[in-house]
């Protein structure tokens, strides 16, 4: 093999031109990477040999190594080659994925590992190979050495300037490859030895295409015009003024030092310099002025968007985004993987499609890792969580969506319908553990219907025994619990203004999960077997049907009577509380959830960056209200509240009529949907207090707090020492307004003959202003001057809240002739 050592220059000396080109070429600029004074020519083996002309050392030398946006174009596409692992597997799923991924394989062992060669690592050889095939126009040549078994050993990547394909003459493409060694020595390679990886040329199958072709011009001029622009501050002799004066009577010596006074180079900038102008005369000529002999900067900017448009790489992408929105940039990025880089990744992983052995597998770039490409996978999700809100798509549906596994039980394969998440079955045998009654005819809801005031008859008949509905509340917190983790187990609270230490609180309280307690969790929970029903279904059970148990009133008179009792006001109240806790509950994991959203923390100094090149950090504060999202929770709370106080109040409006003998008065309808509404409302005043102190605290402590773990401690905090005492009021306030309102409204529709006292619990808890009216009996309808306000009844929303808030005051009803001694 040594005679051959010879065979290029031979080869070079002996290429016989064809014919000549139809049109000849002017242009007549040094440095270009252009081969168009190839076209028409062939080589000694009867091909095009577009590639032959091409200097690959001179193209890194002038190229890669001194131009920044060539280097950055193919640093930035190179890196994420040698970053990304390669991947081996057999089928795809829905979502692209492999349904079977092989992790041990002795191409991967290579390509991924430590050593692909004695040299170099597999991560370093997919980046060397990354930037040959951008750089090199003949392309890239791997060479592959096998065990005596047929095992792929290693790899190696060669010069593309000292491997030439040699075609066959007997019709295959490639007879072999001929390999230079640095030593001269001429290596035949076999075919199935050499990987040849290369962007195909349309009409040359010898050749290869690279971006430096289309941007040689631009590249050329970039260069150009900075050396020149280095060779203009070096050398110009510019002086920031001149003073001409007299030389008349100047010898030779003294011209030659006023013209040594024109320096040259960039420490003399701004030198004035005085010469000669004539017999009498003095001139001052100002030449500070900028030169415009080179656009400097208008030309750079040109060159450089040539040249990274020719690689299909955009400048944020390098790491510059200024200028840009958020958006603008994260589309960028976007477009350049699935537009440029995913491209490449495939040109390199698909040559070593034929070294897996079996015709079932395939090989690809693990992208799993890259965000840019869950842009459209996050869009999907919040379509699918918009499709799910408004009840078009079930939780499972979502979930699939989504990625995750689903449910599979009633409650998650049920339609949920907005506004009042009632639910719509899927199988009929979803329907009781739904709480939908059943018939022959089909299943109809007996959740809710419209919210009383809320669209409908307003004048309806309430109905006394509508059944109660489960809502998705449990699945939401469910699922936001498990990304934020569970709260914390001690700590003190937070109150507006302290945000500081109770971030310093919040942060000392939290102690992390141990991993897998999540998994373990869910595993027990489906194996446990089912158990009877508990306190709190006992309380919605005793809430739902508001049995009478009336105390003794010591009243000397035998006849038609109402009064709520204590265990009345304590149902409706643990009713109200329970539907309350969960609502509370899903809003924590809520905010927590949406505090660690990368969507909520990008342009936020919450941002942690995934990479040097990641600049979606900033000084932006969290929007909080977003966050808190305080509307939104609050219509779900008044939703829940109106289905659950709807169904207490037609409980004691049906009790009072009966306890008179009388039906229920239709014209009591539209007063006891106010008296509903007074008392949703009032709950939802309560409800919303509480979160304006939660966003209040997430406002100041997002100044003090180091990270997002901070803020999630605060709010877990805040839940945790606030939650309870503000469901309590809510309940008392909501059930107490509701029992009286409704039992005042219905006692008013039968008729004027009835009248009422003023009973307090008579305990220490009684506020003055209350216990001045206890005993009190007026004629329905006329309200009590409590403390110099009018109120209707216990809990009356007209009055000051001062006066409402946790009252458990009711009223004794009887007819005016059991009263008329009062």
């Amino acid at each position: 093999m040594a005679r051959r050592r010879w065979f290029p220059a031979l080869r070079n000396m002996l290429q016989t031109p064809g014919p000549q080109p139809d049109e000849s070429k002017t242009i007549t600029w040094t440095g270009g990477y252009t081969s168009t004074a190839y076209a028409g020519t062939t080589n000694i083996w009867g091909t095009e040999g577009r590639a032959d002309g091409w200097d690959i050392g001179r193209v890194v030398t002038e190229g890669y190594e001194r131009v920044i946006w060539v280097y950055k174009a193919i640093d930035t596409m190179g890196k994420h080659a040698a970053r990304l692992p390669l991947q081996v597997g057999r089928g795809l799923t829905e979502d692209g994925e492999f349904e079977e991924v092989i992790d041990d394989h002795p191409l991967l062992r290579l390509l991924n590992g430590p050593k692909a060669n004695p040299l170099e690592s597999g991560a370093q050889l997919r980046r060397r190979l990354s930037a040959q095939v951008l750089l090199s126009k003949r392309g890239a040549f791997v060479e592959i050495t096998r065990s005596n078994r047929g095992t792929i050993t290693r790899l190696d990547l060669l010069p593309p300037d000292r491997v030439i394909p040699v075609p066959d003459d007997k019709g295959e493409y490639i007879k072999h490859f001929e390999f230079t060694t640095l030593y001269g020595h001429v290596r035949e390679l076999e075919p199935e030895r050499v990987r040849w990886i290369r962007e195909p040329h349309p009409t040359d199958p010898f050749s290869g295409q690279t971006p430096l072709e289309a941007a040689g011009i631009s590249i050329e001029l970039d260069h150009l015009s900075r050396m020149y622009n280095v060779a203009f501050i070096k050398n110009d002799a510019r002086p920031g003024g001149i003073v001409a004066v007299d030389t008349s009577s100047l010898t030779d010596a003294d011209m030659d030092r006023l013209e040594a006074r024109f320096l040259p180079g960039s420490e003399y900038a701004g030198h004035v310099s005085v010469v000669g102008a004539g017999q009498g005369g003095m001139t001052y000529v100002d030449l500070a002025t900028r030169p415009r002999e080179m656009a400097y900067e208008h030309a750079a900017q040109n060159a450089k968007i040539e040249i990274l448009g020719a690689f299909g790489v955009p400048e944020s992408v390098t790491g510059n985004a200024s200028g840009r929105t958020f958006d603008n940039a994260e589309q960028e990025e976007y477009g350049f993987w699935i537009h440029t880089e995913l491209g490449h990744l495939s040109l390199i992983a698909d040559a070593f499609a034929g070294d897996l052995g079996d015709t079932d597998l395939s090989i690809r770039y693990d992208t799993s890792t890259v965000q840019a490409l869950e842009l459209p996978r996050r869009k999907r999700r919040q379509e699918a969580r918009e499709e799910f809100e408004s009840g078009l798509i079930s939780i499972d549906e979502y979930r699939r969506r989504a990625g995750l596994p689903a449910y599979n039980n009633a409650h998650s394969r049920a339609l949920w319908i907005s506004p009042q998440k009632a639910p719509v079955p899927l199988r009929p045998q979803d329907a009781a553990a739904l709480g939908i009654q059943g018939d022959q005819g089909g299943m109809s809801m007996g959740m809710g219907g419209p919210m009383p005031g809320a669209g409908g008859d307003p004048n309806a008949p309430l109905d006394p025994g509508a059944e109660p509905g489960e809502g998705a509340a449990a699945e939401a917190v469910a699922q936001a619990r498990a990304e934020g983790g569970e709260p914390p187990a001690g700590g003190m609270g937070a109150e507006p203004g302290a945000a500081a230490g109770a971030v310093a609180e919040a942060r000392a309280d939290t102690v992390p999960s141990a991993p897998g307690e999540a998994a373990a969790a869910v595993a027990d929970a489906r194996q446990m077997p089912e158990v009877e029903p508990g306190a709190a279904a006992a309380a919605v059970e005793d809430a739902r049907t508001l049995q009478t148990k009336a105390l003794p009133h010591h009243s000397p008179h035998d006849g038609p009577e109402f009064e709520v009792t204590d265990t009345d006001f304590d149902r409706a109240r643990d009713a109200v509380a329970l539907a309350l806790e969960s609502l509370f509950d899903r809003q924590e994991g809520v905010i927590t959830a949406r505090l660690r959203s990368p969507k909520a923390r990008k342009g936020t100094r919450f941002w942690r960056p995934q990479s040097p090149q990641d600049s979606r950090g900033g000084t932006t504060p969290l929007d909080i209200d977003r966050i808190v999202g305080t509307d939104r929770w609050l219509e779900e709370v008044t939703s829940a509240l109106a289905r659950s106080l709807t169904r207490i109040a037609a409980a004691t409006a049906q009790r009072t009529a009966d306890a008179f003998g009388v039906p229920l008065p239709a014209e009591a309808s539209p007063r006891i949907t106010a008296a509903v509404l007074d008392a949703v409302a009032a709950a939802e005043n309560i409800a919303r207090a509480f979160l304006d102190t939660i966003t209040t605290l997430l406002t100041q402590g997002q100044d003090v707090a180091e990270d997002i773990d901070d803020l999630v401690a605060l709010v877990r905090t805040a839940f945790r020492d606030m939650a309870a005492t503000k469901i309590t009021d809510a309940a008392e306030t909501a059930a107490v307004a509701t029992v009286n309102g409704t039992a005042e409204a219905t006692a008013a529709a039968i008729g004027p003959d009835i009248i009422r006292t003023w009973v307090t619990r008579r305990d220490d808890r009684v506020r003055p202003a209350h216990e001045a009216v206890d005993g009190t009996t007026l004629p329905v309808a006329k309200p009590y001057q409590v403390d110099g306000y009018p109120m209707r009844f216990p809990g009356d929303q007209l009055a000051p809240i001062h006066l409402t808030i946790n009252c458990r005051c009711r009223l004794r009803y009887r007819t005016r002739e059991q009263g008329a001694d009062q």
